[in-house]
């Protein structure tokens, strides 16, 4: 089990926290000329934008067109944001039971990775096909981008007050408001900034894809999986030290599963294909000692060196004999002579 350790004590401990602690915003919402800015939807909207122009950068430099990018981003970008809240929804329905029209404010937070990338990445697929883009390296210019994305607009997360984990006396402990806190850790004052662990976590990713791109000269949709694979391995130990309210799976948060199931599935999209450009890369056939190929591609045992000798020299005895039939004979040359025993 982990160490649920918790933040209690005096005002002079509270005090000592609060100095070595991160701050958390008293509200996520600012007006704009009257106008409600949200400023967990401003962090998705930036994250997106960034995505967008980092994946026209990288699939532009692969020799992609940049227009495909923009054409495929208007469709899979609302797709995945519209998949992560049908995740949230589908596997958080309890929390919306009895207000559902809470279901349409997404501006409160609620978006479930693994539905967006779903939904987002089939609705791609199937633009990017119906363009004529080229597929594998439209995957690999997203692996190192939608990381990023993920990074940004986990700061929403922080502007909500959400997503953070347990009590801990960390320096870096993350401050909540008592209307924020679990009701269990009411007396707890800082918390494991979880959103935070995973933001730094997709930044680190992003430098691992394009470091991986470069040591294996590889732009394909293997990177994509490699991002997967990447992100859903830190994310099942970061949902491990979680504390809001989600479906279980006996003693597995849902997410925790989810991670799992994905990650090898991830981890197969990459050792498949690679077995295989291994095996094309391999010459057409590998002769065994004493074998040599023939012209009709088998192997067959090599010949020892008088064998060659004779096979050779047989073709120059059948043309010596053609040519001595075809030469005329000398005269007489029909006289037999007498053998022993016959009479002139």
């Amino acid at each position: 089990m982990m160490q649920r350790d918790s933040v209690t004590g005096g005002k002079t401990g509270a005090m000592a926290y609060l100095f070595s602690s991160i701050p958390s915003p008293s509200s996520g919402t600012f007006e704009v000329f009257g106008l409600p800015l949200h400023m967990y939807g401003l962090m998705i909207a930036i994250g997106a934008y960034v995505a967008v122009a980092f994946t026209t950068a990288r699939y532009k430099a692969h020799g992609g067109n940049p227009d495909h990018v923009f054409t495929v981003a208007i469709w899979a970008v609302p797709a995945g944001i519209l998949g992560a809240r049908m995740y949230h929804v589908a596997t958080d329905w309890r929390s919306f039971r009895g207000d559902w029209w809470r279901v349409l404010r997404i501006w409160e937070g609620g978006l479930g990775i693994w539905g967006g990338v779903a939904i987002g990445t089939a609705v791609g697929v199937i633009v990017v096909k119906k363009i004529g883009a080229d597929l594998p390296k439209f995957l690999a210019a997203t692996a190192a981008a939608l990381p990023l994305a993920q990074a940004i607009g986990r700061v929403g997360n922080w502007w909500n007050q959400e997503l953070f984990g347990l009590p801990t006396t960390l320096p870096w402990g993350l401050q909540i408001s008592v209307a924020n806190r679990p009701a269990q850790y009411a007396d707890s004052l800082t918390f494991h900034p979880t959103f935070l662990y995973e933001a730094l976590w997709c930044l680190l990713i992003v430098g691992l894809v394009i470091a991986a791109e470069r040591y294996f000269d590889v732009f394909d949709g293997r990177l994509f999986a490699l991002y997967v694979a990447l992100y859903t391995f830190g994310r099942y130990w970061i949902e491990r030290l979680r504390v809001d309210e989600a479906s279980m799976i006996g003693s597995f948060r849902i997410n925790e599963l989810v991670s799992i199931v994905v990650f090898v599935v991830a981890v197969a999209c990459i050792v498949v294909p690679t077995l295989r450009a291994r095996r094309r890369a391999k010459p057409p056939t590998e002769h065994a000692m004493g074998e040599q190929p023939t012209e009709s591609g088998t192997d067959q045992p090599a010949e020892s060196g008088i064998e060659q000798q004779l096979t050779q020299a047989a073709p120059q005895k059948k043309r010596f004999r053609r040519s001595a039939k075809s030469q005329p004979e000398p005269p007489g040359s029909g006289v037999t002579e007498p053998s022993i025993g016959d009479q002139p």
